[in-house]
């Protein structure tokens, strides 16, 4: 009789059969989410793979989860990677999910909506944060397959429109898991060489599936964290990326991407000819200009007659030297009789007049007397009349 083995035993037993399994670890495995449980505080998450005839449990746990770049929903087809093993203490077997993304175009366009969302609402699409593509760049970097059919219209259009600059190719995978890191890595890679004045980064058209590598969220950040400018250029003009919105600019394809990138030579000939033609219309029409007002001043009387021009000179001449003359003698006329006026005055003012009239100037020695209260008797005095001085002597005090 076999030995009995207990609940736990058995478990254990079963899960290493289920983990020792190399046709289960690793596994993948696609079907529909249902039952989705997000565990916020943990970061784990529950959930139900099912199909139309049978259904899993199947956990996420936070370390896988993190890495998600969109958010799961009841509904969504999705294709797993992970591993099946056991839950020891409800004997239930369930799938460990490692790696997850949307299967089909339904769940990739829920994947893209959540994904353009959370990013706008962080403002990686503002326009206030895109610069100006550079007008004449010397040097365009090209980030893309180097066997596609848009690198070889991108080179072409380059060479063509703008031989002037010099081409950064680098190549890259543009689909597949491993295309995200490799364009993320030769974003970095131009930034840190600054080796280009402006990024062209695309790929052809395809399905949703094929140009996914454009909406991956690395990819999205390096653009937008770009310090070069950069033209997002995937798909056809109806395919839009995140990617997209992200760059400083969209081209519909990569052929309108390298137009945009970089200027026609043949165009600025043009334009060169054009104002060249400009000028030179506006230096002839300037010099005619010119000559015929010189033809007027030499056709002046003032050259063609000076004598009439210095008859004229000479009698404005002689009109304002009668001028001058006739100023200063009523200026002369004038300062004579203020003069004669002051002098009359100052005569009238005079001692000599005053005394003439029988008025006399009394001194003492050398100091004039005003009053006879400055006199005493026995002063010898002198008094001056307008014909001479006698001197005298006081005989009575004033």
């Amino acid at each position: 009789m076999a030995t009995a083995v207990t609940v736990s035993q058995l478990n254990t037993y079963v899960k290493s059969l289920l983990e020792s399994d190399g046709n289960l670890n690793p596994i993948f495995v696609c079907g529909e989410i249902s039952n989705f449980t997000n565990h916020y505080k943990s970061g784990h998450m529950y959930m139900t793979i099912k199909d139309e005839k049978a259904q899993i449990r199947a956990v996420m746990f936070r370390s896988s989860a993190a890495r998600l770049q969109f958010m799961p929903q009841d509904g969504m087809s999705v294709i797993i990677l992970g591993r099946v093993s056991l839950y020891d203490r409800d004997g239930q077997y369930q799938l460990y999910i490692d790696q997850m993304r949307p299967d089909g175009a339904g769940a990739l366009s829920v994947a893209y909506e959540q994904l353009k969302r959370r990013l706008g609402e962080e403002g990686l699409f503002d326009d206030d944060r895109k610069s100006e593509i550079t007008q004449f760049p010397q040097r365009v970097a090209v980030i893309t397959s180097k066997t596609g059919a848009a690198v070889r219209d991108i080179m072409n259009i380059l060479g063509r429109r703008y031989p002037l600059a010099e081409v950064v190719l680098c190549g890259v995978q543009v689909q597949g898991d491993a295309a995200p890191a490799q364009l993320v890595s030769a974003l970095r890679a131009v930034n840190k060489a600054d080796a280009a004045d402006v990024i062209i980064i695309g790929r052809g058209g395809g399905s949703m599936e094929d140009l996914w590598a454009f909406n991956d969220e690395n990819v999205v950040r390096a653009v937008a964290a770009s310090k070069i400018p950069v033209i997002s250029a995937v798909g056809h003009e109806t395919d839009f990326t995140l990617c997209d919105f992200a760059a400083d600019l969209r081209a519909p394809t990569p052929s309108a991407a390298a137009e945009l990138a970089v200027p026609d030579v043949s165009e600025l000939a043009d334009t060169v000819s054009y104002l060249r033609s400009i000028i030179e219309k506006s230096a002839v029409s300037l010099l005619d200009s010119h000559e015929m007002r010189f033809d007027r001043v030499l056709a002046s009387p003032c050259f063609s007659g000076p004598e009439y021009y210095a008859g004229r000179l000479q009698e404005r001449l002689d009109i304002a030297s009668k001028r001058i003359v006739s100023a200063a003698e009523a200026g002369l006329i004038r300062r004579e009789s203020e003069l004669k006026a002051r002098l009359s005055v100052l005569d009238a003012l005079s001692p000599v007049k005053i005394m003439a009239r029988g008025f006399a100037a009394v001194a003492r020695g050398r100091r004039r007397i005003h009053t006879a209260g400055e006199l005493k008797a026995g002063d010898e005095i002198s008094l001056t009349f307008g014909d001479g001085s006698v001197d005298c002597t006081v005989k009575t005090e004033g």
